[in-house]
């Protein structure tokens, strides 16, 4: 699974041991005891950011909305193998957090390898490999070159179409722009042409979590104290204190991180007093949120090739047109995980199980032949209408700026503070970058004392 391509190492800030936070605390002569954070999500962020301020001596809760911690990171364990609803892959293992975090938390992993692939055109064509290569090539150099050509006020789709119209309706075309920069970013008419590839990357091999990536979000959680199924509906700043309504209930705060995810925020599910700084505003109004859901379906026997992953090229983009083979890293089990993308992803969410069935399935009849059995199982999401979310992920939309991000993670009077993969400049749209925005945070209040 493909993530954009440049490289940023990161700031020695946000690792800091907890040795120089103790040395801080004890030169300043303030008892971080005294002072209360309330955090507002367990997700990554949520936890990350409470489990440093916790060991650093703060009073620390979490309001958590759902009934388990994790966010986004969820995983569904209803059929017996662990499917993953939100993050999946540890994009990059090399220098990355949440490496660290996964072997500490006991996740297992399988390394995903994007040349373990096969690939097929409508009618069930195999695509030759070479064919299927040298194009891939070319797109990776139309994408290093386009956003030159771009403008602020253009999406990816209006200047790739001006510039390749002989490329818009190519199959094996549609089929990198969904699966290797939509899956990424977001809907293409609505990306920015000019900073579709921002954002960094860690070097290092692709890994899946084979037992759950819940398995961070757990271990993150021990020993913190987390009320579930409290849903925030305000927060008034205007004190000296932070005072948080959740169920009717109103809780004073000396700190309070709000990580909730982007998608919550444009949807104003939050009310905030006195309004939000206007610069954070608009940069929820112009950073996007994207689609993508998650499909998996399970059969009694595979029919399907022993390849990590199988492409379909339909003629509609974004849908049901990448298969991850399940089986190459759960053996016992036989079962095809897809995905729907952007407005397509969008449409899912109003089809019955039966309906999603139907369209996934005469994708792969289409490659394997009219036989094949219907599945036995299908696990699927929903998350643009998960009122919890409201979205997958943020990317850059047309209108965003790069600021915008870093305008999301500014605190309002040393007391609000903000987390999530949405305020994170360099790794937004990533568990990563939650992770890091959380220590980030963390870092902040500490830095008061």
């Amino acid at each position: 699974m493909k993530r954009r391509i440049f490289l940023k190492s990161i700031p020695a800030s946000l690792l800091a041991s907890s040795y120089w936070t103790t040395a801080c605390q004890a030169e300043n002569g303030i008892n971080p005891a005294d002072k209360t954070v309330i955090v507002i999500g367990a997700g990554i962020s949520g936890l990350a950011a409470a489990q440093k301020l916790q060991e650093a001596g703060f009073k620390v809760s979490i309001l958590e909305a759902q009934d388990k911690v994790g966010g986004r990171v969820r995983t569904n364990r209803s059929l017996a193998i662990p499917f993953d609803e939100g993050a999946s892959w540890i994009h990059g293992i090399d220098g990355n957090p949440i490496t660290t975090l996964a072997q500490e938390a006991g996740m297992t992993t399988f390394q995903t390898l994007d040349e373990s692939m096969k690939s097929y055109d409508i009618g069930g064509i195999t695509r030759k490999t070479s064919t299927y290569d040298s194009a891939e090539d070319e797109f990776y150099t139309v994408l290093g070159s386009m956003m030159k050509k771009g403008s602020d006020s253009q999406s990816f789709e209006q200047v790739f179409n001006q510039l390749y119209p002989e490329k818009k309706n190519d199959r094996l075309w549609k089929f990198f722009l969904s699966t290797y920069l939509t899956f990424d970013t977001g809907d293409l008419n609505t990306l920015s042409s000019t900073l579709y590839n921002e954002g960094e990357v860690f070097e290092g091999v692709e890994k899946i979590a084979t037992n759950g990536y819940d398995t961070v979000a757990t271990y993150l959680a021990k020993n913190l104290s987390v009320s579930f199924n409290q849903r925030v509906s305000a927060i008034d700043y205007s004190g000296a204190t932070v005072n948080i309504t959740h169920n009717n209930t109103v809780t004073p705060a000396d700190f309070v991180i709000v990580t909730v995810p982007l998608g919550v925020l444009k949807n104003n599910k939050i009310v905030f007093t006195p309004s939000l700084p206007s610069a954070k505003q608009t940069a929820i109004q112009k950073i996007g949120m994207n689609c993508v859901n998650k499909f998996l379906l399970t059969w009694e026997t595979a029919f399907w090739d022993d390849v990590q992953y199988i492409s379909y090229t339909p003629e509609l983009r974004d849908k049901f047109n990448y298969f991850v083979n399940v089986k190459k890293f759960q053996p016992t089990t036989n079962a095809l995980m897809t995905f729907a993308y952007a407005d397509y992803g969008w449409q899912t969410e109003t089809m019955t199980d039966p309906q999603v069935t139907s369209e996934i399935m005469g994708h792969l009849r289409d490659i394997y032949g009219s036989s094949i059995p219907n599945p036995t199982r299908l696990l699927r999401t929903r998350w643009s209408t998960n009122e919890n979310s409201f979205g997958a992920y943020s990317y850059t939309a047309v209108g965003t700026e790069m600021r915008h991000f870093e305008d999301l993670a500014e605190e309002i009077d040393n007391k609000l503070f903000f987390g999530g993969e949405h305020t994170e400049v360099d790794y937004f749209s990533t568990a990563h970058g939650a992770y890091l925005s959380g220590i980030r945070e963390a870092d902040k209040i500490i830095a008061l004392l």
